[in-house]
């Protein structure tokens, strides 16, 4: 099997696997008693901390520990709407944002508070400008660093800058930039900031959220005082140490590592366009992830081609949602205006750290021959989208 899902989640670091082992052995007290055993794992989180803070250049202080990017976005999101009441009921999101910010604003909305939406243009870019005509009383806005689908890349810095000079506080999902590209919360300039451990080799189950000092934010779990009194519950501890070696080795290869993913990544568009030349690679002419490829393939629906590239031994995600038998453009297609006969077609390619050259060659040998086989099938079958 030739694995190209590594956006949805990539294999755990050797190194990350061993941390935790070790904790699951020698860590089993609790981290928050007095007794010295309590404290060996309080050590250990504090360690932790300081290399998770190390990745995206932020204090160990502002790391909050939670389960992982959705827990993060809507502790950011709502934490800080719910601390910012008193300034308004506003809260903005871009349209193309993943949909656990989607769902924290909708529990923001049944709370009585107000959405409004920033649009993108054809590239899956929000325009900055566009925060300048937010209405009053907007206080949080959400701008995602990297997309998830198509991988392009958010001018979040200038969007902070504009938004700061409204009296704007700035959430962003960081969760598929993180480990792939430099992410500086500082030169960002934003409030809040949501990484996740099994996105860049790390154990699930484990994120944190980057609460930057003099940022508000009000606790989604409360009845402790873990985390400094923002996220209540007992630490997931072999978890937070497997993320904190994870988060350093990523900071270590980012550099190599970084160059060599878009090299691959340049391969498999190349390889595609020569196999299949009427494919459109979604958000293509954007500075994107070095790692990801959203590409449409005309005339051969997505939940078709997941199909057959799972059985030819290649995994990918698909780009559309499937719905009562048929397919459902993905809401980030539908806001870049993709047409949808193109966006039911499209299959997203995520590369990661075990991604070789070799396997790009063969994974674009076998997309060509599925992509003529499911066009096939499909003219034969009338179509069905």
């Amino acid at each position: 099997m030739i694995y190209l899902d590594h956006n949805a989640s990539t294999p755990v670091r050797p190194e990350a696997i061993a941390a935790v082992e070790a904790a699951l052995r020698d860590l089993s007290a609790n981290p928050s008693s007095a007794h010295r055993e309590g404290q060996r794992g309080r050590a250990a989180i504090e360690q932790a901390r300081a290399r998770v803070a190390g990745l995206v250049h932020a204090r160990a202080d502002e790391v909050v520990f939670l389960s992982g990017g959705t827990e993060g976005d809507h502790a950011g999101l709502i934490g800080a709407a719910w601390a910012l009441e008193k300034h308004g009921r506003r809260v903005a999101v871009s349209a193309v944002e993943h949909h656990a910010v989607h769902g924290a604003a909708e529990v923001l909305e049944r709370m009585g508070f107000t959405i409004d939406h920033l649009s993108v243009d054809r590239e899956g870019r929000v325009d900055p400008a566009a925060v300048d005509r937010l209405p009053e009383g907007v206080t949080v806005l959400s701008v995602m660093l990297a997309n998830n689908e198509t991988g392009v890349l958010q001018p979040v810095a200038e969007v902070a800058a504009r938004a700061r000079a409204r009296g704007i506080r700035v959430h962003c999902d960081a969760v598929q930039a993180a480990g792939k590209i430099v992410v500086d919360v500082e030169a960002l300039g934003v409030d809040y900031l949501v990484i996740s451990a099994h996105k860049l080799g790390g154990p699930k189950g484990t994120g944190a959220l980057i609460v930057r000092r003099g940022a508000p934010c009000e606790p989604l779990f409360r009845g402790s005082a873990h985390e400094r009194g923002r996220r209540g519950g007992t630490e997931n501890l072999p978890g937070i140490v497997g993320f904190g070696v994870a988060a350093e080795q990523a900071r270590l290869d980012l550099e190599a590592e970084q160059a060599r993913l878009t090299g691959l990544r340049l391969r498999l568009e190349r390889g595609i366009r020569d196999a299949v030349p009427d494919v459109v690679v979604v958000g293509g002419s954007a500075e994107r992830l070095p790692n990801t490829v959203n590409a449409c393939f005309p005339g051969a629906r997505s939940d078709h081609m997941l199909m057959a590239l799972d059985a030819g031994g290649v995994a990918v995600s698909a780009g559309a949602a499937c719905a009562s038998g048929g397919v459902e453009p993905s809401p980030v297609l539908k806001a870049m205006g993709v047409p949808r006969e193109i966006a039911v077609c499209a299959l997203r390619f995520s590369l990661g750290r075990t991604t070789t050259a070799e396997e790009i060659d063969e994974a674009v040998r076998r997309i060509g021959e599925c992509v003529a086989s499911v066009r096939a099938m499909e003219v034969r079958s009338g179509g069905g989208r």
